[in-house]
């Protein structure tokens, strides 16, 4: 007994140390794409939000759909039972091209809720740039990839002479009707054909898809219908409510590859998209090809420690703030524009080589980007802010306006504000300038004026009076209510306020920099209007209506009402670009202190979200929060006790949200189910490596904001076009669950007294070293006349 005893021990023992020392490896041997987890929070999508089988920011991102029509609670739904498409693009306002095929009786005509098969997640693969499940009531192994603008799609069919694709242009996905679709037989291998995505609250305009559909062996079968009813068919399909099915029969184990390239503009670019990036039938090297480049762009940053469910997941959040936003020009360049009277076909310039200079892009707002992506993006990946940005001017060329939230060559005036402003600044600020600048500082200027974004409150289409910029200007504040019209969603005063006053700061700093005295000083008066609205009686930014009287009865909990998807306790912490002066104006350090350290107690009892529910009542009462980390409007809150010299409780509060809120691998949780294309993602990277940036980067000297990295080691590889230095070195020393305050900090071999340093320190490459404990440090960091600089503290 004592010897199998002894020998148990021994197994043990040998067997934890391999899984350690493998563990200790991970980062050497463990591809990025391995440790990524496409399902963390996937029961909880919105359309646009699950990824699977797509490259970086590519045109084509293919995945099943379990539920269909409808913005939110829709596309891939992980507790969902049912899978009713593969369809190729999820994106903001867009998607189209929905596929399935099938054996047996044909069900196309009676829609997805007949046709759709039920699945496995046990038999289900879903990594970076592939997706494999097996349709259990077909008995069909379906399997996807793509390229940038191609859907590859490999079926593995049991023996049937009824086998079938189905093509479906009666569905509503997303938040998208299809108005139409025009298909026709090309041969017994390829269709080719267009379908219109209609109008809808947010894309003003339709969109129309254009697609070529090929497959490796021949179809038997072209056939069609429309209206629920099998339809005579010879070469075409045309109308409205209308479907194809390709049928053949298939032998035992038979495979069949299908590749189906889109492009907004003809189908003559589909074609040429097509023969561009796909012109063979080898999947399993478009797998591999896909692995290879999200590898590459995942490797942009290394961590080294921690457990590998907190490697699974940061690699995650890093590939989340590379999805959602999608190309949606060809690869020769040609794209369509949609701001004028019809749609128009134009080519974004081309480089030296030929080549497209830069890609258009469909997005969602950069509301609250200035937190997350402006950060994350001109730092480790400088040449897509440079691309984003042409793509921004080249749409004010096109319609007279920057965009914040372009969608199918639309204006969709998502959110409120210029929010495109503090990313171009920032990116200017930075050394990213790849653009025109003279073109960009008009473009912003025009933002900031009436007849401009801030003109627009949310999805405003026809009219430049929901913004409240002409109130703003005259009296120094959005009233609300500004109107007893509503011209748009989000018009909530207090809120655009504060908004337009960061807004203003960062373009008062473009003006500066470019030697624009008048205008600096214009804006830079305008940026101090966020003191017109705190209510030092309070204590709270507060609503004024249009006569300067506060809203009365006061509550700060209260949702929306003058405050963009928040309240007064969450806004209140939005001045970015001088905390500064908000310290000032709640008293000084101590009462601005226990006033945000107060609010995170309240916020960790309900986890720092407000929690989801699809009933009204319930949904008042979860939105009565003094934190809402499932959203964007206070994202910024830990890091400033960094300003008030208790730079311990900025180290302690990120921890807590990490844990709390972004931390597992679970389908069932882990962006409160609105990651809003890369926001969350980016700010829980950007949390986990202990960088940060409350203003945005947008000061004449950018700086980066510490707080308390995950990992012992990362390692952000530098871009060298761009940043001189090849890498820079996080080095968490003492590191470990307990162990997360700061006790000292070494930069480039000098000791750091201070919880900030500049962007140009970190491009040109060295190491920040800091030294972890259990209990805080609390003199680290707490002089207050070496807190991060603001805009108040500058003058």
């Amino acid at each position: 007994m004592m010897m199998y005893f002894n020998k148990c021990i021994l197994f043990t023992f040998f067997f934890l140390f391999t899984i350690a020392e493998a563990f200790s490896q991970v980062n050497n041997n463990v591809q990025k794409t391995d440790l990524v987890e496409p399902m963390v929070d996937a029961a909880h999508s919105r359309f646009f939000y699950f990824s699977s089988a797509s490259r970086p920011f590519g045109m084509v991102n293919l995945s099943p759909d379990m539920t269909l029509d409808g913005t939110w609670n829709t596309g891939y739904r992980y507790n969902e039972d049912t899978i009713k498409c593969f369809s190729h693009i999820h994106c903001w306002e867009m998607s189209g091209i929905p596929v399935l095929p099938t054996t047996g009786i044909l069900k196309g005509q009676s829609g997805p809720s007949a046709y759709g098969s039920s699945y496995s997640h046990e038999q289900e693969i879903a990594r970076p740039g592939y997706h494999k499940v097996v349709l259990k009531d077909y008995g069909i192994t379906a399997e996807l990839t793509s390229t940038a603008r191609v859907g590859f799609h490999r079926y593995t069919f049991p023996k049937t002479d009824s086998a079938n694709i189905l093509f479906d242009f009666t569905t509503v996905l997303g938040s998208s009707a299809t108005q139409s679709a025009s298909v026709k037989r090309v041969n017994d291998h390829a269709i080719e054909g267009s379908v219109t995505m209609a109008a809808t609250v947010r894309r003003p305009k339709p969109i129309t898809i254009y697609f070529i559909a090929e497959l490796d062996k021949p179809f038997a079968i072209f056939g069609g219908w429309q209206n629920g009813e099998i339809i005579p068919v010879q070469n075409s399909v045309e109308g409205a409510h209308t479907g194809v099915y390709l049928g053949f029969t298939t032998s035992t184990n038979e495979t069949r590859k299908m590749k189906i390239a889109i492009s907004y503009v003809s189908i003559a670019e589909a074609k040429n998209n097509l023969m561009t990036e796909l012109p063979h039938w080898d999947f399993d090297r478009i797998v591999k090809e896909s692995a290879n480049e999200w590898n590459e762009w995942l490797g942009r940053i290394e961590v080294e420690g921690g457990t590998l469910t907190e490697q699974r997941r940061f690699y995650t959040d890093l590939w989340h703030a590379l999805q959602g936003r999608r190309i949606v020009s060809d690869v020769s360049g040609t794209y369509i524009d949609n701001t004028g009277a019809k749609p128009t076909v134009r080519r974004v310039p081309l480089n030296a080589k030929g080549k497209p200079a830069f890609h258009m892009y469909n997005s969602d707002s950069f509301w609250g980007a200035q937190w997350s992506l402006n950060t994350l993006w001109h730092l480790v990946y400088p040449g897509v802010t440079e691309s984003f940005i042409n793509s921004f001017l080249q749409m004010y060329s096109d319609g007279g306006l920057i965009p914040r939230g372009p969608s199918g060559g639309n204006y969709t005036y998502v959110m409120t504000g210029a929010a495109v402003t503090p990313f171009i600044v920032s990116a200017y600020m930075k050394g990213i300038r790849g653009f025109n600048i003279a073109k960009a500082y008009e473009g912003m200027r025009k933002d900031h004026f009436p007849g401009g974004m801030m003109s627009k409150a949310g999805y405003e289409h026809h009219t430049f009076k929901g913004g409240g910029i002409e109130a703003y200007i005259r009296q120094g504040y959005v009233p609300y209510p500004l109107d007893t019209i509503k011209y748009g969603y989000h018009q909530d005063g207090a809120a655009q306020t504060l908004e337009y006053a960061y807004q203003d700061y960062a373009l008062a700093q473009m003006a500066n920099a470019l030697g624009k005295k008048e205008d600096y000083l214009l804006f830079s008066k305008r940026a101090n209007n966020y003191k017109n609205i705190f209510n030092k009686e309070i204590g709270w930014m507060w609503v004024k209506d249009q006569t300067g009287k506060w809203a009365s009865p006061v509550d700060i909990l209260q949702y929306e009402h003058g405050w963009v998807e928040g309240n007064a306790a969450q806004y209140t912490w939005f001045v970015p670009h001088d905390v500064k002066g908000l310290i000032d104006l709640m008293g000084g350090a101590e009462p601005f202190t226990k006033k945000l350290n107060e609010s995170f107690a309240k916020a960790k009892a309900h986890g720092f979200v407000s929690g989801k529910s699809e009933n009204p009542a319930d949904q008042k009462m979860l939105r009565r929060v003094y934190l809402n980390y499932g959203n964007q409007p206070c994202m910024e809150t830990p890091f400033l006790f960094n300003y008030a010299g208790k730079p311990w409780l900025t180290q302690y509060w990120t921890r807590q949200l990490i844990d709390s809120v972004y931390s597992g691998i679970s389908p069932q949780k882990g962006y409160s189910g609105d990651e809003d294309q890369g926001l969350m993602g980016s700010l829980a990277v950007l949390m986990k490596i202990g960088l940060f940036s409350t203003n945005g980067g947008t000061s004449q000297k950018p700086f980066y904001e510490i707080s308390s990295p995950i990992f012992d080691k990362i390692t952000i590889h530098l871009d060298p076009a761009y940043y001189p230095g090849k890498k820079f070195v996080i080095t968490a020393k003492n590191n470990g669950a307990k162990n997360f305050y700061i006790q000292s900090a070494m930069l480039n071999g000098k000791a750091l007294n201070q919880p900030w340093f500049f962007h140009d320190t970190l491009v040109k490459g060295g190491q920040l070293i800091l030294q972890m404990g259990e209990q805080p440090k609390k003199s680290w960091g707490s002089n207050l006349n070496m807190a991060p600089p603001s805009m108040s503290s500058s003058k």
